[in-house]
């Protein structure tokens, strides 16, 4: 059966509270000393900034916070980044995308909130990308 048009509201509502909550009380908030690999990204557009800590043992994400400010989404968008990654392998966290991201929102990003979702994302490949550079 296709959802109607109030199950899609009453989703994205239910998403959009989830948002709120993320940002509210964000999940791993903090800061790994120690950390394997740190890195900080700043969106210069409105000013959201995002430093993420990610401890790997074993070829796997062990722990993994953040540090950072900004809006709504950006802050709810890498804090539900950061439970979604904890225990994936490396190869894994280079597969994410911003489809990832997306789905893990659960609601429609406007043009102008792009950037924010995905500063989280943009952080985490940076600085696996510098870590593993540094590796080789």
């Amino acid at each position: 059966m296709e959802p109607t048009q109030e199950d899609i509201i009453g989703d994205e509502e239910m998403y959009r509270e989830n948002i709120l909550d993320h940002y509210r009380e964000p999940h791993n908030a903090g800061r790994i000393e120690g950390a394997t690999f740190s890195h900080r990204e700043l969106n210069p557009s409105c000013g959201d900034t995002i430093e993420l800590f990610v401890a790997i043992a074993d070829g796997k994400v062990a722990d993994v916070k953040f540090d950072g400010h900004g809006c709504a989404i950006s802050q709810a968008s890498v804090s539900m980044l950061t439970d979604h990654v904890k225990g994936m392998d490396v190869a894994a966290l280079k597969a994410l995308r911003k489809e990832d991201v997306f789905r893990l929102l659960g609601v429609r990003v406007g043009m102008t909130r792009l950037r924010c979702a995905l500063l989280g994302l943009k952080t985490l490949e940076v600085g696996l990308a510098t870590y593993l550079n540094k590796e080789l």
